[in-house]
């Protein structure tokens, strides 16, 4: 392999025991004492030239007993690191350490991380301890150590597939619509090279019929055994509810996404099978599908450059979107062209988060977003926005009401709650569905979130674990958070398609004191859609007669449309305009047929950039 080869003319032969790779991440291992704890020179030589990420390890026989290596990291930590746990990969030669502080373990500039690696011989790893306990977060991260053989083999595949030496004679770039073209929904782009296949999201249309959820892979150029890596924006279902699927296909190769996005894709896979069951569907996945996926799971943090095939580099960038959704950035061939996969994103600071990365070396083809792309998807300041919203509830609070929040388990519930706190909310707030488990993965990832949240999480004022918020676990917690008022009830689904919020409406929907309201968007032909847009006597089963019965909505309606995590039609073209460099085409996707063929037309006369909104199943050369 010639990239072996190019290695070892830098670095001496005799001090190289093996070499495998983890992903596009080359590790050499090393029984060379001298060397492992001075070979910091050498490497940083072998990366400038190679341009690829490298680690040394040491081989087995020159680790620390695993006893002596815990007092050592004892000894050598501060207790204020919060170290909860320390556990090893012999087979990787790491050890993992988990603590409350990770900080605490790196120290400044990592010289405590260096001290750890030099005097016991063992790779750290520090993983954070969510604040808020999450069976997610713990349960994955046990998962994988159980599967650490599969793991170590995987990766090691996943390597010399991306360092081999693939021929082409002439060299093309093109993407096929898969699902989410003129379509909120199934999002999904098929990148082709002659070298490589890419999956850029996996998505289902959640509400749709069973032959439009999917996307349309039953096409001549889709064969799951092609592809080389699936690469994921975020944890949405219409971005990545396919997943699961593929790998019960029999789809056996890599995913690449975010950490926190890994956490809350599997969350929402598992709340996703648990709805449909309940509902008396079949499940379009189960949970054997979702344990392929974790298995076949690489995560990488913003900023971090990774090769995914022979000719595609990733890198993941913020997008405003949600907790660890991701910009895409693809370099594709040697500096032959450079793809930036926008959607979805928000251009505008949060409660949460920061808003979308614009800063970039190349980037000549932009896919972008158009959920809020006509004319009329304008939405007023967040300031003026959030006044909106708190006065709506505290009308409510004042009449002795219970305000029904249906919502998305994974941020706008968490906008939510930091609103609410932001403004000392003084009365409880019930937590329902699986918000209280996402709220316990993104007390893990506090480094995802904007200055100031993280500076107050680091101060100890954890929003997430705010006595105000109380957990509904059961059906009598329901019951008596319908007896607590003044109170407000945030649960899923934000859509009203299926989940605990449907018992809350029928419960709530016919009492005049009470409110709804919607703060996400509501898909086409959804429940939340239909009431939003008038509906007032909506058929319901009784649970007990199983009988139907016509469900009356005297509560009132409200919808805050200035807290989507979308960005609306001046912040896509405020993001555009301000994206360094200026892209020489745009892709105009993820938006109702209309909205995307208008966004496209304002993108080419406003700011004078071609721009397309495809339909799905068109392929496009982009060289």
């Amino acid at each position: 392999m010639e990239i072996l080869k190019r290695l070892k003319e830098i670095i001496p032969p005799k001090v190289i025991k093996k070499v495998e790779f983890e992903g596009s991440e080359i590790i050499i291992y090393t029984d060379n004492q001298e060397f492992f704890q001075n070979y910091e020179e050498t490497i940083m030589n072998a990366v400038s030239t190679l341009k690829k990420r490298i680690e040394v390890r040491a081989t087995k026989d020159l680790l620390l007993d695993e006893e002596e290596t815990k007092k050592k990291i004892k000894e050598i930590v501060d207790e204020d690191a919060g170290i909860k746990d320390i556990y090893f990969e012999k087979e990787r030669s790491i050890v993992v350490i988990v603590a409350q502080k990770p900080g605490k373990v790196v120290g400044r500039k990592g010289e405590i991380f260096k001290k750890i690696k030099k005097e016991t011989f063992w790779t750290p790893r520090i993983e954070r301890l969510p604040s808020l306990e999450s069976d997610i977060v713990l349960g994955i991260r046990k998962f994988l150590r159980k599967e650490i053989k599969f793991r170590k083999d995987f990766l090691n595949k996943v390597g010399k597939s991306i360092f081999s030496e693939r021929k082409a004679e002439r060299f093309w770039i093109r993407l096929i619509g898969l699902g989410g073209w003129r379509e909120v929904g199934r999002s999904s782009i098929l990148l082709e090279t002659p070298k490589s296949k890419i999956l850029i999201d996996a998505g289902i249309s959640v509400g749709a019929n069973n032959s439009n959820m999917f996307p349309i892979v039953n096409t001549k150029e889709f064969d799951y055994n092609e592809i080389d890596a699936v690469v994921i924006s975020h944890a949405h279902l219409d971005h990545c509810g396919f997943l699961p699927v593929l790998y019960e296909y029999g789809y056996d190769g890599p995913w690449y996404a975010t950490p926190p996005t890994i956490d809350l894709a599997t969350l929402l896979w598992l709340d996703f099978i648990d709805v449909m069951q309940k509902s008396g569907n079949k499940p379009l996945f189960t949970a054997k599908g979702v344990k392929k996926a974790i298995k076949h799971s690489i995560a990488i943090d913003y900023k971090e450059v990774s090769d995914i095939a022979p000719d595609v580099r990733l890198t993941f960038f913020n997008a405003g979107h949600i907790l660890g959704s991701a910009l895409i950035h693809l370099h594709i061939g040697d500096g032959m062209h450079n793809i930036l996969y926008a959607l979805d994103q928000k251009y505008d600071k949060t409660n949460l988060l920061n808003p979308a990365h614009t800063k970039f070396k190349r980037v000549e083809t932009l896919i972008i977003e158009s959920t809020y792309g006509s004319k009329q998807d304008v939405m007023p300041p967040r300031p003026k926005v959030e006044e909106e919203f708190m006065n709506i509830i505290n009308k409510t609070m004042e009449r002795n009401g219970i305000v029904l929040i249906p919502s998305f388990s994974v941020e706008r519930a968490q906008e939510v709650i930091a609103i609410l706190l932001k403004n000392e909310f003084p009365y409880p707030i019930y937590i329902d569905g699986m918000i209280w488990d996402a709220n316990g993965i993104f007390s893990a990832y506090p480094e995802y979130f904007n200055r100031e949240m993280q500076e107050r999480i680091y101060q100890g004022e954890d929003i997430f674990a705010h006595p105000s918020l109380k957990r509904i676990a059961s059906k009598s917690d329901r019951e008596k958070a319908w007896e607590d008022r003044p109170s407000i009830i945030i649960s899923t689904s934000g859509m009203l398609i299926g989940g605990p919020v449907i018992e809350h409406l029928k419960k709530l929907a016919e009492d005049e004191r009470n409110s709804l309201i919607f703060v996400g968007y509501q898909g086409e032909g959804t429940l939340g859609r239909r009431i939003q847009k008038g509906l007032r006597e909506v058929p319901m089963k009784d649970e007990d007669s199983g009988k139907t019965y016509t469900l009356q909505i005297k509560m009132e309606v409200h919808t805050v449309d200035g807290l989507s995590a979308h960005s609306d039609r001046n912040q896509l073209l405020r993001y555009i305009s301000r994206l360094t460099p200026r892209p020489q085409r745009v892709i105009v996707v993820h938006g109702e047929a209309s909205k995307a063929i208008e966004f496209a037309r304002t993108v080419k006369r406003i700011l004078k950039i071609d721009a397309i909104a495809p339909m799905n199943l068109e392929a496009i050369r982009l060289r």
